[in-house]
């Protein structure tokens, strides 16, 4: 029985053995770029000491993630990630969807390679650039939106970057902008894959354009929508480092709604220079990720199965 088997294991190989020769640099880069570094994990539980280095510096328990959390802004900058991301998850998927599926309903190919890239170009921007582009729109002195936008409603010039208040709604407006044209291009994918005939029985059937939407092409794409969803629901407890401290150009005066854990980790390791507890905050995000998405997969599998990711 058991030489049956390893007949059987050789008889594997030399079928695939092309296609496991072509998945080896695959592997080896996943090992490299994400399971050997795992050892830094380490760090997060160490006093770092660089005379020592990280074999050798001493083990300090848990004192790195209680020096992350007893800070006065634990509260604000915990408060800021959640409720940012998932901001950026709802209105995200929403305009996400909606513009594919515009862009789904306009049958001149030239006008749809046309807004695809109008809408995929800003995602391809750097945030650098971005958070310039967003300062000639709202620089008190020579910004767009004081200089020209806001006198002609009548409205007094506003100091945008000492105003906290704009910021949220700035911050979500800018993520949209960026953002859109990938998740587009991603459910606009789905969306042309569906096959054209459901559509043609539902219009014999006498289905409007809103009830074809509704009835076919949105349940269609739902798996394609619960995979993105997921995907970035394990990601909530991250921040896009560039938004949040580029785009605001690092005003103190609105880090009570531009504060994230990004943001804190980075300005607390340049002044203090503490790597220990930088390591602990990303430990802290990796885990409560992973299990957001445990628990969302296993919530969407109870619900339907067949759109579960795992």
């Amino acid at each position: 029985m058991m030489k049956g088997r390893l007949n059987g294991a050789r008889r594997t190989l030399w079928k695939y053995g092309s296609l496991y020769l072509m998945m080896l640099p695959g592997v080896a880069y996943l090992i490299i770029n994400n399971y050997m570094p795992m050892y830094g994990i380490s760090i997060a539980f160490k006093d770092i000491n660089f005379a020592k280095g990280i074999w050798g510096s001493d083990w300090n328990g848990m004192d790195n993630f209680k020096f992350l959390f007893s800070s006065s802004d634990a509260f604000i900058i915990t408060r800021n990630t959640i409720l940012y991301n998932a901001a950026f998850i709802i209105i995200g998927l929403i305009v996400g969807v909606g513009t594919a599926i515009l862009l789904n309903e306009i049958k001149n190919q030239l006008a749809v390679k046309f807004y695809q890239s109008v809408l995929l170009l800003p995602y391809l921007i750097s945030m650098v650039l971005v958070s310039y582009l967003v300062y000639s729109l709202l620089s008190v002195n020579v910004g767009l939106m004081n200089k020209t936008i806001l006198p002609a409603l009548g409205i007094d010039p506003v100091s945008w970057y000492n105003e906290p208040k704009f910021w949220p709604f700035i911050l979500v407006i800018v993520n949209l902008w960026k953002g859109i044209g990938f998740s587009c291009v991603v459910y606009l994918a789905a969306i042309i894959g569906i096959d054209k005939e459901y559509y043609e029985a539902a219009k014999l059937d006498g289905a409007s354009k809103w009830q074809q939407i509704r009835k076919i092409t949105v349940p269609l794409i739902t798996p394609i929508i619960v995979m993105m969803t997921l995907l970035s629901i394990g990601r909530i407890f991250y921040s896009d480092f560039g938004l949040f401290y580029q785009v605001p150009m690092n005003s103190g005066a609105l880090y009570s709604t531009t504060n994230v854990i990004d943001t804190y980790v980075f300005r607390a390791l340049m002044q203090l220079g503490d790597i220990g507890m930088s390591a602990a905050a990303g430990l802290y995000q990796s885990v409560v990720g992973f299990i957001l998405v445990i628990l969302s997969n296993y919530t969407v599998r109870k619900i339907n199965k067949e759109n579960a990711l795992f």
